[in-house]
């Protein structure tokens, strides 16, 4: 079986396990998606979701954003962890946006990648969800997962974001990335991977091999 073909049956398992793709972040528009994503490092996305309510009440849009400063800012998004570095990233990027990007949020990983606090995984998100252009989010959840799959290899997220933008259908690639949050967060866990209830566990290396420990 080659990688593609694995793919394919990883990508149909996966929408027929999981038909609503859809990310865990609450946003209204590509700013707050931006922001949200960024807090979310070393965070739960369940955290995230409890804090940005009152984060968006008080920074409203991007002017207000920024107008704000980092002690500010801070103050809402304590709980989140890092929180100095992420109010600092939150304040640049958003004076970068106005400054440079007429307040529009970028649509290309390249140009979403200048921004402070903006990596490979946040910028295929923004160019996924809110531009729907193909996109790999390499979390741990798509590291982990994909490795045991055997579609991927190493633990470099931008290798493996190459590695399986060359096996995935365009099309069915972010959606994907979202399933797999899902199943690894229900299923296959990082410690105790329940093989046994997964739906992929008939052509999944790692649990052919024997090489997790399997939770029936």
């Amino acid at each position: 079986m080659t990688k593609k073909q694995r793919a394919s049956l990883a990508v149909n398992a996966l929408k027929k396990e999981y038909p609503g793709a859809v990310c865990s972040l609450t946003y209204k528009n590509p700013l707050q998606l931006l922001i949200a994503t960024r807090l979310s490092a070393q965070c739960t996305d369940a955290r995230v979701n409890i804090v940005t309510p009152k984060l968006f009440a008080r920074f409203p849009n991007l002017d207000a954003f920024c107008a704000g400063t980092e002690d500010e800012i801070g103050e809402y998004i304590h709980s989140c962890g890092l929180y100095k570095t992420k109010a600092r990233d939150i304040l640049a990027m958003c004076r970068m946006l106005k400054s440079n990007f007429g307040g529009i949020v970028p649509d290309t990983i390249e140009e979403l990648t200048k921004l402070p606090g903006v990596g490979r995984k946040t910028a295929n998100l923004i160019v996924g969800d809110i531009y729907h252009k193909p996109a790999v989010v390499t979390d741990t959840h798509c590291i982990r997962i994909c490795g045991r799959l055997g579609l991927s290899e190493g633990k470099n997220p931008a290798k493996i974001e190459k590695q399986l933008r060359a096996i995935l259908p365009q099309e069915e690639s972010n959606d994907f990335c979202h399933r797999l949050v899902l199943h690894g967060r229900a299923v296959c866990t990082a410690r105790s991977p329940k093989c046994g209830k997964c739906c992929m566990e008939s052509f999944c290396k790692a649990a052919k091999g024997n090489s997790i420990n399997e939770q029936k």
